[in-house]
């Protein structure tokens, strides 16, 4: 029974202290407050992103794993930017067609077609010069 009253009071005594400890007595604290861990963006600003700068990207961990508003902007800037380069993207392309259709002979400039008169076949009845002209006669 003394030892256990002997455990007891050496674990208020211990408990004691180790809260004096932590809460600090007066002006000098025994455990100063930590400056939160602050994302800084290692995505530049005036440029365009890189892959190099995405994989370099590393967010600072907390109780929770990542502050939500770091990740959500960086996520919003990756957006922005995959949004201007659609843009830019299909702006060219746009370009690139109308440049195609104000070409001179159309988008078609490089197919290749058989004149009519190579691939009509001038022996057949129906293709003669007589039948032209009874056809014109025949009106």
């Amino acid at each position: 029974m003394v030892l256990f009253l002997f455990l007891v009071i050496a674990l208020v005594v211990v408990v004691g202290a180790v809260t004096l400890a932590v809460i600090g007595g007066g002006e000098r604290a025994a455990l100063p407050d930590v400056a939160p861990e602050r994302f800084t963006d290692p995505l530049p600003p005036d440029r365009a992103l890189r892959r190099a700068d995405v994989e370099a990207l590393r967010f600072p961990l907390t109780v929770r794993g990542y502050r939500m508003a770091d990740v959500d902007d960086a996520l919003g800037r990756l957006g922005a930017e995959l949004a201007e380069r659609d843009a830019h993207i299909a702006e060219l392309e746009a370009a690139l067609a109308g440049a195609q259709a104000t070409a001179v002979g159309g988008p078609g400039l490089l197919k290749t077609h058989a004149p009519p008169s190579l691939t009509e076949d001038p022996a057949t009845p129906e293709n003669s010069p007589k039948d032209a002209v009874e056809e014109e006669n025949d009106r």
